[in-house]
């Protein structure tokens, strides 16, 4: 009989080394894990139940009461922690939403009642307290079928206005739709999940845990997986759009309700929102069954354009030199002077004439060659406060909409900004700007047939004085 040689001798050392480090480190799917959890929990459990049913033959009642309880709480860990996890996974097509659920206060009474009942069915082993106690548990069943029967299907939509200032009140839509054919719904709540997410410092992430610690991961035998408490990272996102409820008592089947909305933002920016909830508490108010709708909606809210004091204090004078140089023929009377050989005939003011004894006529603006250039040089990071940032975006955001309502053509001028003449766009510009990093604009501005309103941070000496003659400059911050 011949011999392994020593090349066949280590090729079959290799593969047992191979084998026993792929039964060392293996990994178990967390299913299983959760599940392989369950299953130890339940024995102990029923060996907890078991023990206090012999406790309670022998007399010792603390050993009774004791182990009665260990055995429900187990079975209630159980039920919490795996049942849920397990039916998730559950690749069911009727399943489509995801459901968040928080327990009430009565939730928490009436489970603290049937835990008591239970440990006395235990403890007396009445046969009427059992019935009892599956009676209630089928209760919490009951409530948590009926609440998703509630909410399964119904079709959510808001609505909201194109154009929103701060400090103004929109008026949004909420419309609720219930498709069926015969089942209606009861108490259904429309609300923001904003406020409903964790908020708190810490939370659980997943890890590994290996054995053993320190080693490399080529050289560790055991790899499970494992959770580990961390804090929360700071995640900045945006304001939602919709922080109230709208309230539906009841729904009929194949209706559809509308609610107004009350949209109130104090601060201009993006405001936005991934989903909505439909919550109930139907029909015993044991938990509240919220449903995440994915619907996004997103509002710019302009800056408020409300006259302030400094508005009020500047438009008479924009308003004056703006009128001196767009002076002219028009339908707007500007002034009546003496009557020159190139005036018309038809614009002689025949009372003036008479009370003064010489000809006069009337001067008009003329509307058709009144042109508004609006000049927002956006100052560099740091040289306003954020106060005073926020007063010049909206005391220019007022004089755009101020002569925006009145005859004339109007362009708009800004770092960055390529919205053209709608002051809707200039608007929406100023809704999301800051403070910028590029030079100012005011070097590179040429004189044009329309009249300039600036709003700048440079000093006085600094603008070019051929903007002086068709420019009103409104200094902001410290160089006012």
């Amino acid at each position: 009989m011949p011999f392994p040689s020593r090349a066949a001798d280590s090729s079959v050392m290799s593969s047992t080394s191979i084998s026993l480090a792929k039964v060392l480190h293996f990994k178990i799917p967390e299913v299983w894990l959760r599940f392989l959890a369950a299953i130890a929990g339940l024995i102990l459990a029923f060996a907890a139940a078991l023990f206090s049913t012999i406790s309670r033959e022998s007399g010792n009642l603390w050993a009774t009461l004791i182990l009665a309880s260990v055995a429900l709480i187990l079975a209630l860990l159980v039920g919490l922690t795996t049942v849920p996890y397990l039916a998730r996974r559950v690749a069911v097509s009727r399943i489509r939403e995801a459901f968040d659920y928080e327990v009430t206060t009565i939730g928490i009474f009436y489970v603290v009642g049937v835990l008591l009942i239970g440990i006395a069915a235990l403890n007396t082993g009445n046969n009427l307290l059992y019935i009892v106690v599956a009676a209630l548990l089928g209760g919490i069943l009951i409530s948590g079928v009926a609440s998703a029967v509630v909410l399964r299907d119904l079709e959510l939509d808001v609505h909201v206005p194109d154009h929103v200032f701060a400090g103004r009140v929109a008026a949004g839509k909420v419309v609720l739709r219930n498709p069926r054919r015969w089942l209606p719904s009861f108490s259904v709540n429309v609300t923001s999940l904003a406020k409903s997410q964790s908020t708190g410092r810490w939370q659980w992430t997943r890890a590994t845990f290996s054995f053993p610690p320190g080693r490399s991961s080529e050289k560790q035998w055991i790899k499970l997986p494992d959770w580990k408490l961390g804090s929360r990272p700071a995640i900045k996102t945006l304001p939602a759009v919709f922080e109230g409820n709208a309230y539906f008592p009841y729904l009929p089947a194949g209706s559809v309700f509308r609610s107004d909305l009350k949209l109130d933002f104090r601060q201009r920016g993006q405001y936005q929102q991934e989903e909505f909830g439909l919550a109930t508490r139907f029909p015993f108010a044991f938990f509240t069954k919220t449903r995440r709708v994915p619907l996004r909606r997103e509002i710019i809210v302009y800056p408020a354009v409300e006259p302030t004091d400094e508005f009020l204090e500047i438009l008479p004078l924009i308003t004056g030199e703006f009128e001196t140089f767009s002076r002219g023929r028009g339908n707007d009377l500007y002034r009546i002077r003496e009557y020159t050989p190139e005036d018309s005939v038809r614009h002689v003011d025949w009372k003036a004439t008479a009370k003064s004894g010489s000809l006069k006529v009337r001067e008009f603006s003329r509307e058709d060659e009144r042109k508004l250039r609006i000049i927002f040089d956006n100052p560099e990071r740091n040289a306003l406060s954020d106060g005073e940032y926020e007063k010049a975006v909206a005391l220019a955001a007022s004089v755009g909409w101020h002569f925006a309502g009145q005859n004339g053509e109007m362009s708009f001028v800004a770092q960055g900004y390529e919205g053209g003449n709608d002051i809707y766009h200039f608007l929406r510009y100023l809704a999301l700007v800051g403070p910028g990093s590029s030079p100012s604009l005011i070097d590179r501005l040429h004189p044009t047939e329309a009249y300039n309103i600036i709003f700048t941070a440079r000093p006085h000496g600094s603008v070019p004085t051929g903007l002086w003659a068709c420019s009103y400059l409104v200094f902001i911050g410290k160089t006012r």
